[in-house]
């Protein structure tokens, strides 16, 4: 596990933030994510809450990131509605986000003390997906 953190976009949590305010209504959408791509530009997204198991927030803004033409996301962030602050992702998304984007770096923590932290570091021991598929040619 590496112990180095980068520097926290707290401009990144501020849109997760007023997202999570002005657009997370009800039980349906209790969660908003921000992440920043490589060009500075950041794309924000609510869940989708269901009792199926419904896409989190960070899998939505990679879906809306796509939609944008923003495919080198380099940080992301996830805060909860009701004022709860920053919410480290869930399993799936650790996994989901590090094969999408193993260099990613996750803010975490909580109140005045987040940090952003490689999403390796989210996943010791590591499943590489891409790692264990079968070559094409």
């Amino acid at each position: 596990m590496t112990s180095q953190t980068n520097p926290v976009d707290h401009e990144l949590i501020e849109a997760a933030a007023h997202v999570a305010r002005t657009r997370c209504r009800g039980d349906n959408h209790t969660m908003a994510a921000a992440a920043r791509d490589r060009d500075g530009r950041i794309v924000t997204a609510v869940n989708a809450y269901h009792f199926t198991g419904g896409p989190c927030a960070e899998l939505v803004v990679i879906g809306a990131a796509a939609a944008q033409g923003a495919y080198e996301l380099e940080t992301i962030v996830a805060v909860g509605d009701r004022e709860r602050g920053v919410v480290p992702p869930c399993g799936r998304c650790r996994q989901v986000l590090l094969d999408y984007f193993p260099g990613l770096r996750v803010i975490v923590g909580d109140g005045d003390h987040v940090r952003a932290v490689p999403v390796t570091d989210l996943l010791p021991e590591t499943y590489v997906w891409a790692d264990h598929q079968l070559d094409a040619g």
